[in-house]
């Protein structure tokens, strides 16, 4: 088992962004990225991938408070910089400390600070009674409740987003080693500390890194359930509670949750969950979930479901509508096979999406990695056969890309994020798995990601039929 990420893979992960961005940038020049976003996306993998390599094995052999105390004040320092540095940039960029284009954000900012001045009969009502959906409300009712805090204070909102990134980094840490083990456990917690899309997203006033943090929350309280011999009215209830929140939040996430909680139930093994266990646990999970969620949640779910063809349908019609002539092909039996990698690096300058140049080097880092996680997920099912570790973090990654891949979003790096998490654990156990016999698919790999960041600006460009 290897507890470090190789120095040759690492430096060979450089490489081969180097040489695909300036290939993308030669080759369609006329659309090349600017110096700024370029300097960014080499930032964000050579950070990365150096970091990675030299963290991994530095700290292989500390003890676990020292290493635990490493990785929560690298992973807070390296999002506290970069709330700082965006911030400004923004200001600069934008004229307001909010992203290029920004939606959702300027009006999860205004919401939250109109509702902070209001009493609770108005927020509830505004939140809850006034909507047919539950969606967002959770990270409104948050924001609202910490501006009566601290105010409205855009800066500081990003700075307390960095705690709960960097908990989350410690959280990993608990899941994957409680599965996988204390190796994979190290290095899936250094992958989230450096992975350039969790940072990116605490310097944004968006819902996902609350979100996230809920989700690998109740990952880790269900997992303990799980495997704990002792349990309790306390251990059931939080994982229950953690589960509530993700509906309020995203409603999918909180579908896929479930699932793959009772996924877990089902598949993982007796020696672990008790057949009594079990009966015990999908009973009372049952009943919980359908009691304190009530009709809302369980309408919405139905409806997204119901929906999904058509949510899918649209959007590609509107990508068509506007330019994008190629869209139309992306449907969900063409994106499944491929969402253990999405999404893809934006390195051309389309249509203005600004954000999504400045975390192309995330996504190639996502790419990249998307070779150890099919070398983890095909090793667990073939060859170590050890899916049923996998069964928790396996079918919560599963369910939910499957989810989106249905619907028109199976592209978007936002809503890809969720699964984020759950993939560097497996692609932390793919590594973990590395030998003579199978780095010959890793070497594949090496020509297959330059294929997917040139064929990716070449969708890009041509389907709006810019060459």
């Amino acid at each position: 088992m290897i507890p470090y990420f190789p120095k040759k893979i690492s430096t060979t992960a450089i490489y081969l962004y180097l040489g695909s961005l300036a290939a993308v940038s030669i080759l369609f020049i006329r659309h090349a990225m600017s110096w700024e976003f370029i300097l960014m996306g080499i930032m964000w993998v050579v950070g990365f991938f150096l970091l990675v390599h030299t963290c991994s094995k530095k700290w292989s052999a500390l003890p676990k408070k020292k290493f635990l105390l490493n990785i929560a004040f690298t992973a807070f320092g390296l999002r506290l910089a970069w709330v700082i540095f965006s911030y400004i940039f923004y200001i600069e960029k934008t004229g307001i400390p909010f992203e290029f284009s920004a939606g959702d954000s300027i009006g999860y900012w205004e919401d939250s600070a109109w509702l902070a001045t209001e009493r609770w009969p108005v927020i509830r009502h505004y939140l809850f009674d006034s909507r047919t959906t539950v969606s967002d409300s959770g990270y409104v009712l948050y924001l609202t409740y910490l501006y009566k805090i601290i105010g409205p204070n855009i800066f500081l909102t990003r700075v307390i987003k960095s705690v709960w990134s960097t908990f989350t980094v410690i959280l990993i840490y608990n899941l994957a080693k409680r599965n996988l083990g204390e190796e994979t456990g190290r290095l899936s917690a250094i992958f989230t500390c450096f992975i350039p899309n969790l940072i990116f997203y605490c310097g944004l006033h968006l819902k996902e890194t609350e979100m996230l943090f809920l989700l690998i929350a109740f990952l880790d309280r269900a997992d303990y359930l799980l495997r704990s011999k002792k349990y309790n009215i306390i251990t059931i209830i939080i994982p229950v509670v953690l589960a509530i929140s993700l509906f309020s939040f995203r409603t999918v996430l909180g579908g896929a949750a479930v699932f793959s909680f009772v996924t877990a139930l089902l598949f993982t093994n007796t020696s672990v969950v008790g057949r009594w266990k079990r009966i015990l646990l999908i009973a009372w999970g049952i009943l919980a979930v359908t009691t304190l969620t009530g009709g809302t949640i369980t309408n919405e779910i139905q409806a997204t479901w119901d929906d999904r063809e058509t949510n899918q349908e649209a959007k590609r019609s509107y990508q068509t509508a506007k330019g994008n002539r190629w869209a139309k092909y992306a449907t969900g039996s063409v994106m499944a096979p491929i969402m253990f990698v999405m999404p893809f690096p934006t390195m051309v300058d389309v249509d203005e999406q600004y954000t999504q140049q400045m975390i192309s080097g995330g996504n190639y880092v996502r790419n990249f990695l998307g070779g150890f996680v099919l070398l983890a997920v095909f090793s667990a099912i073939f060859i170590t056969k050890n899916w049923r570790n996998l069964s928790l973090i396996g079918s919560f990654v599963i369910a939910y890309l499957g989810i989106i891949s249905s619907s028109g979003f199976a592209n978007s790096e936002r809503f890809l994020l969720p699964a984020l998490p759950g993939l560097l654990i497996m692609a932390a156990y793919g590594v973990s798995l590395l030998n003579a016999k199978n780095y010959r698919y890793v070497r594949l790999w090496y020509y297959v990601v330059p294929v997917m960041v040139l064929g990716w600006a070449f969708f890009k460009l041509g389907s709006r039929g810019l060459f």
